[in-house]
């Protein structure tokens, strides 16, 4: 077991370097066709898309198929997409409906190959380890897209805008060789319908409320994000006046933040528990995005803010995942993973375009304002909603002889 999660963190590594290529190369490439705030934010739409479009029908396959095959596929989409960028890039051919094409097509990558990879894990670690194998991929996964890869993105569109896309394409084909060296559990033939199937996994997630509150919470977080990474891109260039280095310098500062709180994140939920950890992170993650709209634009202070901001994120995100993968039966658990991003992060492409229409009538600072409104509710909701209390009747109704008999944990 210890080897193949070894194998899955090397995985971890050359995917997330393949995806951060990408993912801070086209804001990039996208300022150098237009500065229109509103086609800006398109490319976050179609980037966003396929977590409402794909997420619930990834599910179903994920849980009908050996989930290292379904990675591997994933990284296969990607190096296509890749390769396409790349091409087209290196030849001056640029335009918006090129750029939107290839941000669809490598988060539909992304949607696949995170919901198989998070599927994977209690399969190669202990119960009680779930926070630390969870913090461990977001770090990995965090520190390539926004340490390592958004600084060396920024050098090499100054090289060359295809350049990112052809490095994209070999550690995407990299991950895909290692993926296919670790063995997974073989998949029960399924018999039931796949709509059935689908409706399984929602159901699961809707019908246990501690699971159905975090979904909603994460749904209000994900607009609010991503009505703030839209506008990044721009708020770094023409409010901090930075270059593309100084926007992947920017970036790098939230892998920090990432970095920072993993060596502490399983303490504090030893310490606090999940109820407590998780309402001072949305507590304190309100906070941030205000300083971003009232802190004078110097790049250092905001890369503080940056780093704080994030650090509040992985506590908060490795609870959310690890109560979805404590508390869902393991067949059940791909569907239950996607149908939560589906619903969570199918409000990330209105966040977007949010971003896009407040930052074009009031300003690029406003997008903060906004952010901070929305995340300031979220944490009144997990106050109320996650409660220790909550979280132990979700233990014991997981325990129980009912919660194991229910139809939706034995569809396969």
């Amino acid at each position: 077991m210890a080897s193949r999660w070894v194998r899955l963190q090397a995985v971890a590594v050359s995917g997330s370097s393949a995806e951060g290529l990408m993912l801070a190369a086209l804001p990039l490439l996208a300022v150098s066709v237009t500065t229109d705030p509103r086609e800006i934010s398109l490319v976050n739409v179609a980037g966003q898309a396929p977590w409402l479009l794909l997420s619930l029908f990834a599910g179903v396959l994920i849980d009908r198929v050996r989930r290292t095959a379904v990675l591997a596929w994933a990284y296969a989409v990607q190096v296509g997409a890749a390769l396409v960028l790349g091409a087209v890039a290196s030849a001056g051919a640029l335009s918006l409906p090129v750029l939107l094409v290839v941000a669809f097509v490598v988060t539909s990558a992304q949607v696949l190959g995170d919901g198989a990879s998070g599927a994977l894990v209690p399969e190669l670690v202990e119960p009680d380890r779930l926070a630390h194998a969870n913090a461990r991929l977001t770090v990995i996964d965090r520190g390539v897209v926004q340490f390592v890869v958004p600084p060396l993105t920024g050098f090499l569109v100054a090289v060359g805008a295809g350049a990112p896309a052809w490095l994209a394409a070999a550690f995407a084909l990299l991950a895909l060789l290692l993926t296919r060296r670790i063995p997974s559990t073989a998949v029960v033939a399924a018999r039931t319908h796949p709509l059935r199937d689908l409706s399984a996994g929602l159901t699961h997630l809707v019908r246990t409320p501690l699971l159905r509150s975090i979904t909603l919470n994460v749904a209000l977080g994900s607009f609010a994000a991503s009505a703030g990474n839209s506008m990044f891109v721009l708020y770094a260039t023409q409010i901090l006046h930075v270059g593309s280095v100084g926007y992947g310098l920017l970036l790098a500062c939230l892998a920090v933040g990432w970095v920072v709180s993993s060596f502490v994140v399983q303490r504090i939920v030893d310490r606090l528990g999940y109820s407590w950890s998780m309402r001072l992170a949305q507590s304190l993650g309100a906070v941030a995005p205000l300083l971003l709209a009232v802190l004078p634009p110097w790049p250092p202070l905001i890369g503080v803010v940056l780093v704080f901001l994030t650090s509040t994120v992985l506590v908060w995100n490795v609870c959310s995942q690890s109560s979805r993968q404590r508390f869902t039966p393991a067949p059940l658990l791909g569907r239950v993973l996607t149908s939560h991003r589906a619903l969570a992060w199918g409000l990330t492409p209105l966040g977007a375009l949010t971003g896009g229409l407040v930052a074009a009538h009031w300003s690029l600072r406003g997008v903060w304002v906004v952010v901070a409104a929305v995340q300031a509710l979220s944490a009144v909701l997990v106050w109320f909603q996650l409660s220790p209390a909550a979280f132990r009747r979700t233990e014991e109704l997981a325990a129980s002889e009912a919660y194991a008999g229910r139809p939706s944990s034995t569809a396969h």
